[in-house]
């Protein structure tokens, strides 16, 4: 079987497509299995259900932000090792990465927990909702230890250019969740705990299908090469922590201003907070769509800078930009034209759909904010420099997101439609700091 890619050589748009694609599936299965949640949800319960998940889900991907941080920054790393051909350091790496997610991940597990009640009173869950997100968010907080022992996993095989084994263990963990969702919501009427339940358990397997996977062929990746055991290694770890800590970073503070803005949403009524649930997963769609494209670019990019092939290093971003403007037409195509049928995969609920349809011309700026971020992303986080990602995780998270929905929101009095305005507008933060960054030529210093 193959081993690491080499992207310092080869054709650049076909290199950066047939990576980009198993990771483009993944995420659209991501996407399909999440939904699952809230459509059978949405039909069995309806606006209360929706609702509940929509919050829920809110906290869980909140807590997830140190996993999404440091498993984006090992996948860079790895990428600046191979290209500069620093592999006898990849196992101490790996070792470091693991332990510290997982570490990491008992921690947050237990002060998630601990704090569920509180957090839902600062989300402002509506009263209809409140037990049946608490249920939801208490069984997903208690299964982040397989998110973050997945997210390192899929981090290592993308670093090493394999997107398409992290494509065969989402699959499989889509199609039990859908299947357990049936059960365990429309059969066993567990509500929305059962929707909780069956994302948990797809997580599992998924993490153990690629825990196992990586150990047997660890010789392939030069892993583990001599005796196979995990130690902790003090340099990987500081490598890892000054990448780590500004994505992770960047992650909260999106995440948090997310969870704020939210709560103020859900302040306008069960039936803003249900649309809420929707609007989430269509960004969630185009964002998940923009962050395959930026991956695949991110380890490209880190490979090439390592081995200092700067002028591929243009090409990747020129591809990847051109790529996500033509997926954010077709989408803002779709959702204009069709906009009821799509909300009606979710809910039949006119209160609902009547909220949708104010917020169309706001989905179609989320589609091209998420287009804007991804050449760039794949820049700033290929690149590996940690003062760049800590300044584009301030203004991006706390400054824009929240200070441009505060803005509309509150200040113009534009209510939820104002809010999502300015989280729609915060989107293209990355776009104008990345190119900043490209003219300044920094990117080409390399940051192990």
């Amino acid at each position: 079987m193959k081993g690491i890619a080499d992207f310092t050589r080869g054709p650049v748009t076909k290199q950066l497509i047939c990576f980009a694609l198993p990771l483009f599936a993944s995420q659209l299965l991501q996407i399909l299995y999440n939904m699952a949640d809230m459509v059978i949800v949405g039909q069995v319960m309806g606006k209360v259900g929706l609702s509940a998940v929509a919050i829920g889900g809110d906290i869980t991907n909140c807590l997830t932000f140190v996993a999404m941080g440091f498993s984006n920054a090992g996948q860079v790393l790895l990428a600046l090792y191979i290209g500069a051909g620093k592999r006898q350091e990849l196992t101490a790496f790996v070792n470091t990465l693991f332990l510290l997610l997982c570490g990491i991940a008992v921690v947050t597990t237990g002060l998630g927990l601990y704090w569920r009640h509180e957090i839902l009173g600062l989300m402002q869950a509506p009263p209809e909702s409140f037990d049946q997100a608490l249920a939801y968010a208490s069984l997903t907080i208690g299964g982040l230890f397989f998110i973050y022992g997945y997210n390192a996993i899929s981090a290592i095989l993308r670093g090493m250019g394999d997107a398409k084994h992290p494509f065969y263990f989402i699959s499989i963990a889509a199609v039990t969740n859908i299947v357990l969702d049936i059960v365990l919501v429309i059969f066993c009427r567990w509500g929305a705990a059962g929707a909780a339940m069956a994302t948990v358990l797809s997580q599992a397997l998924s993490f153990a299908l690629g825990f196992h996977f990586l150990w047997r062929h660890r010789k392939c990746y030069d892993l583990w090469q001599d005796t196979p055991r995990f130690a902790f290694d003090s340099h990987a770890a500081v490598a890892l922590m000054k990448l780590g800590i500004p994505m992770a970073i960047k992650n909260a503070s999106v995440q948090f201003s997310k969870l704020f803005v939210s709560s103020w949403i859900n302040s306008y009524g069960i039936a803003v907070s249900a649309f809420a649930g929707i609007a989430n997963k269509l960004t969630s769609t185009a964002n998940l769509i923009s962050n395959a494209i930026n991956t695949a670019g991110s380890t490209m990019v880190g490979q090439n800078i390592g081995a200092r092939q700067y002028s591929r290093v243009r090409q990747i971003i020129v591809t990847i930009f051109e790529i996500v403007t033509t997926l954010a037409l077709a989408a803002s195509f779709i959702l204009c034209l069709w906009p009821v049928s799509v909300y009606h995969l979710f809910t039949t609920d006119e209160a609902v759909i009547a909220v949708g349809l104010e917020y169309l011309p706001i989905g179609v700026l989320c589609f091209f904010g998420c287009a804007g971020r991804s050449g760039m992303n794949a820049l700033i986080n290929g690149s590996g420099n940690t003062k760049v990602n800590f300044a584009t995780a301030i203004f991006d998270g706390l400054v824009l997101h929240l200070g441009l929905s505060v803005l509309f929101g509150l200040y113009l009095n534009w209510a939820y439609l104002g809010f999502w305005l300015g989280d729609a507008l915060a989107n293209f933060t990355p776009l104008w700091v990345g190119a900043a960054f490209y003219a300044s030529g920094k990117w080409k210093e390399r940051r192990l």
